[in-house]
């Protein structure tokens, strides 16, 4: 319309939302070429950085043998560290899904649920839990893994496996805590009986104090002036939740690609 005079090129300028000399530099080529030069010169070319076929076999070989079980960010990472091939996850994640590779896990539609927000400074608050799981393999019995985290900044403070949750379990979590980085001013826990008195019976002088005494867990608590945080539903410990689901992620994939676990 510009090129037969009936629309002004700045008019046209404005309607394509480019500015008024690209505008004019695009009427040039036009009157040169014709609408075929308008087509940019690297279309149907391939991109001098693209990956080549003989990378990309390869990265679909280790991701169905060797790193199998491994999702894409892990795979990504262990490509860098132990192949020394260095691209990036979406690469990663394109080349496996266009390989027929389906993801690890499929991704729940998010739920409205209002999400605490975090505390604004290191060490305001420590979450703790244990996750009772088969981290060896099928073929061990199930042990628990008691970790903690920094509400802050998610930053796992300790962690070690117990045969099972327990108070020796929690405090050698916070003896660890404690050395590291300091006392923090609260820990947010959920009411597990190493962690919270459950039970009915209340001794004469609990009924005369007006509280039950504490489990061994809340007397070193109290000692240290923290403040204990009780979690009424799973979903209040999400953070700590999903540092376990990630860690059960990727041990159990290290540890099968190890051969330790079966």
């Amino acid at each position: 319309m510009v090129l037969e005079g009936r629309l002004s090129l700045r008019e046209a300028s404005r309607r394509m939302q480019v500015s008024y000399r690209h505008a004019k530099r695009l009427k040039g080529v036009a009157a040169r070429d014709g609408p075929a030069g308008l087509v940019h010169g690297n279309t149907g070319r391939r991109p001098a950085n693209a990956i080549g076929m003989e990378l990309r076999q390869k990265i679909v070989e280790l991701s169905r043998t060797e790193y199998a079980l491994f999702n894409d960010t892990h795979f990504t990472e262990k490509l860098a560290t132990v192949e020394g091939i260095r691209i990036g996850r979406e690469t990663a994640r394109r080349i496996r899904r266009e390989a027929g590779i389906l993801p690890k896990r499929r991704r729940r539609p998010p739920r409205h649920r209002s999400r605490r927000a975090r505390k604004p400074q290191q060490g305001m608050m420590v979450l703790w839990d244990g996750s009772v799981h088969p981290w060896f393999g099928q073929g061990h019995p199930p042990c628990c893994l008691v970790a903690a985290i920094d509400d802050a900044t998610s930053r796992c403070l300790a962690a070690r496996f117990f045969p099972f949750e327990s108070s020796q379990a929690y405090l050698w979590v916070l003896r660890q805590m404690l050395r590291a980085y300091g006392i923090p001013l609260s820990i947010y826990q959920d009411r597990h009986s190493a962690l919270k008195r459950n039970d009915p019976h209340w001794s004469l002088e609990e009924q005369l104090r007006g509280r039950q005494d504490p489990t061994q867990v809340g007397w070193a608590l109290e000692e240290l002036s923290i403040e204990p945080l009780y979690a009424l539903s799973p979903q209040a410990k999400g953070r700590i939740e999903r540092l376990f689901g990630t860690l059960q992620d990727r041990l159990i994939a290290e540890l099968q690609k190890a051969g330790i676990t079966r």
